[in-house]
């Protein structure tokens, strides 16, 4: 029972994909309409065939039954083309239906799923998954239903002109099932194999390439191209062993098909000599012979690329039924009210305790830093204020509502967030500065925003101005440069909060001095959450919180912690030191 039910779930998994991109019933409708005529047509000729042939003299031949036989053989070719064309239009309507609603969902999941899927492995599901379905689709489906509909139909007449005959031959059908059930089994279990031996390669390929610099820079050259000549090899395997059983689909077809053709006509000799049928009658049955013997072809191909299909279909249905950010919530217009973290706890999926009832105030319009050692969760903690992720315990309120309330929209517009990475999109500087930004910017407000992030100068000393190009991840520019771009794109956003996550830490000191001084001006008069290393950032907060391996130990200004907190005099210390040293 499971065996059977496996097949139909399939069957209902791919075609609910399918009805779930909406497809244009009216074309459709259109379409399987000229198929019908398609086959009406066909059936005909063999029909008129039988009766030229039956009654056959050079006095007996009439131009109307040559006419008939051409307009049959027109109206085929007419209906036939134009049909497949719009199964065609139908299929890569719903493929790209298919890719626009994976895209939706990919810039809706959570970043929880981006930690735990790699992002070649979500490239092949957007991109290689669906270039399957698209095959099936496209190119084998309409195939499929225009075959389907022409053997029922031959069928039929089959059996009208000779029951006896076609029973006979329909025993061909349980010898290729018998050989070609088992085929497509295995072709899916290789098929799904491949598809996983993509994406994973697909992975490799991404992240070497994405990390060119670092590989060149580490002589890594050797090493990851023996990872991807591991993968083009195991590629390779899987080509090879889906090659084989194709390899076997085609003959086995053939010679069943041979061996039907060549039973027909013995059995169909013996039955016109003794009177049983009639030569015309034997001709009509082999023509529609033929009229099953290349849909049926077409079908098998159908049903190996279905095969294929099937791991495609799963891992995309997977990735559609992934769960959403929440959008809808609440319309968040102002934060000024004090953001309140009660006794929250997080561990990602793996287990891993990374906060333990952190409690703590963020007063509105105030300066809060976070400090600790590396790895106690304080890059963690925007996260959860930016809603990337939900606490396992606890609650974050805003004005004593849980921030899960309001709308992620209006909650993430109020929010400018600043880096270290200082990451930036492939384009020009001003596309880069008005980025996620939903209304026009006027070239005044370019110039203000750039000029209190003290990124004027420089932007003005390019060749394009704002439209020069930046680069991949705007490697064009110097660390120090796109820093101070991603904080001219936080004044922009005009937000009224802001979380700086150790934004000078990557500088070096003449850059570190230009972007404080741009991260001051961008500071006034909002709510800051800093993440810091260095005390020069920190010192002169209104309150530090001092986090200890996912545990708050401390909380106060400066100067008290300094006086109560052992291991923040110490940190604040060795910063003195340092700062101290001659450079």
């Amino acid at each position: 029972m499971e065996q059977h039910a496996a097949p139909i779930a399939d069957w209902r998994k791919l075609v609910r994909l399918i009805m779930d991109t909406k497809p244009p019933k009216g074309q459709l409708a259109v379409a399987l309409s000229l198929n019908l005529i398609t086959t009406l047509s066909g059936l005909v000729i063999p029909l008129l065939t039988k009766s030229i042939v039956d009654n056959f003299s050079i006095s007996n031949l009439s131009a109307w039954q040559i006419v008939l036989i051409a307009a049959a053989f027109l109206m085929q070719a007419a209906a036939s083309g134009f049909s497949m064309y719009l199964l065609s239009r139908i299929g890569q309507q719903v493929v790209s239906n298919l890719r626009n609603r994976l895209w939706k969902k990919l810039l809706r999941l959570p970043v929880s799923y981006y930690d735990e899927h790699e992002t070649g492995d979500t490239i092949s599901r957007m991109t290689n998954d669906t270039g399957i379905l698209k095959g099936l689709i496209t190119e084998h489906t309409a195939s499929f239903f225009t075959g389907l509909i022409s053997i029922i139909g031959a069928l039929i007449m089959l059996f009208v002109l000779d029951w006896q005959m076609t029973l006979l031959m329909l025993i061909a059908i349980p010898l290729a099932a018998a050989v070609l059930v088992p085929l497509g089994q295995r072709m899916y279990t290789i098929s799904k194999g491949l598809q996983a031996e993509t994406a994973e390669f697909t992975s490799v390929l991404n992240r070497v390439l994405s990390e060119i610099r670092l590989v060149k820079s580490s002589n890594a050259e050797s090493r990851e191209y023996d990872n991807g000549r591991s993968g083009i090899l195991k590629l390779l395997g899987y080509g090879i062993r889906e090659g084989v059983i194709q390899a076997w689909v085609a003959p086995v077809m053939s010679f069943v098909m041979m061996l039907m053709f060549v039973v027909i006509i013995g059995y169909g000799g013996l039955r016109v000599s003794s009177g049983a049928l009639t030569a015309g009658a034997l001709v009509a049955f082999l023509l529609y012979l033929f009229q099953i013997v290349l849909p049926v072809t077409q079908i098998t191909q159908f049903f190996t690329q279905f095969q294929k299909a099937k791991g495609a279909t799963e891992r995309i249905i997977e990735m559609l039924d992934e769960e959403e950010e929440p959008l809808e919530g609440r319309l968040l217009e102002a934060a000024d009210e004090p953001i309140v973290l009660d006794r929250v706890s997080f561990a990602y999926r793996s287990g891993e305790q990374v906060l333990q009832d952190v409690s703590f105030t963020v007063q509105p319009g105030k300066v809060t830093a976070i400090v600790g050692p590396s790895g106690s969760g304080k890059t963690t903690l925007f996260s959860l204020l930016e809603r990337y992720y939900r606490p396992t315990g606890g609650a974050i309120t805003l004005g004593g509502i849980p921030i899960e309330e309001y709308s992620l929209h209006s909650w993430r517009s109020l929010i400018g967030y600043v880096s270290q990475e200082s990451p930036l999109v492939s384009g020009t500087i001003r596309e880069n500065m008005c980025y996620g930004l939903d209304r026009e910017v006027t070239v005044g407000e370019l110039d203000r925003a750039a000029r209190m992030a003290y990124a004027d100068e420089f932007i003005m000393e390019l060749p394009g101005g704002y439209e020069t190009e930046v680069g991949e991840r705007g490697v064009k520019l110097s660390g120090g440069q796109r820093q101070r771009i991603a904080i001219a794109r936080a004044l922009l956003r005009d937000p009224q909060m802001l979380m700086l996550d150790e934004a000078t830490s990557s500088l070096d000191s003449k850059s570190e001095i230009v972007v404080q001084q741009a991260l001051q001006n961008l500071m006034q008069g909002r709510t800051t959450l800093v993440i810091a290393h260095r005390l020069s950032t920190v010192i002169d907060a209104d309150q530090i919180i001092f986090v200890e391996k996912g545990q708050v130990t401390g909380i106060g200004t400066h100067d008290e912690l300094f006086e109560k907190h052992a291991l923040y005099r110490e940190f604040a210390s060795r910063q003195l030191r340092f700062q101290e040293q001659p450079h």
